[in-house]
């Protein structure tokens, strides 16, 4: 199957898959060859795109949509990144900051909560991907 992951700012990755696993708002699924066309909104979460050769390739979503067309997976993702471009130290960095923040204006202003709220789970899937990506290559 083709597979187009793409934010906003960039093409995130364009290869062929024999699968791919990404987090819905209704639970995981994972999409093989023949799947019934689809569209479902994404929740923040970690993208495993298991290429042809065998190989995985690991990815951090925030949200947005996933379309499954015959013989096509695309994701148009509020942001999404590779694996391997994060840096784990500045993610938990990001994350406690933002934690800090959030419980300041816990119960002054719901928009800035909900802003906050939203980036510690964009960091959490962040974090995740590194730590499955890491798994992966060391097996």
């Amino acid at each position: 199957m083709e597979f187009e992951i793409v934010s906003p700012e960039r093409v995130v990755l364009k290869v062929d898959i024999a699968q791919v696993t990404v987090p819905t708002v209704d639970g995981e699924i994972t999409i093989l060859p023949m799947h019934v066309p689809l569209v479902a909104l994404l929740k923040p979460g970690v993208i495993e795109a298991r290429l042809k050769d065998g190989q995985s390739e690991i990815m951090a979503v925030s949200g947005g949509l996933v379309e499954v067309l015959p013989g096509k997976v695309v994701i148009l993702a509020d942001s999404a990144e590779r694996a391997h471009e994060l840096d784990v130290e500045k993610i938990e960095a990001a994350k406690i900051r933002a934690e800090g923040l959030k419980e300041q204006v816990r119960h002054q202003d719901d928009v800035e909560f909900a802003r906050l709220s939203a980036l510690i789970e964009r960091d959490v899937a962040r974090s995740h991907a590194v730590k499955r990506w890491k798994k992966i290559k060391t097996n």
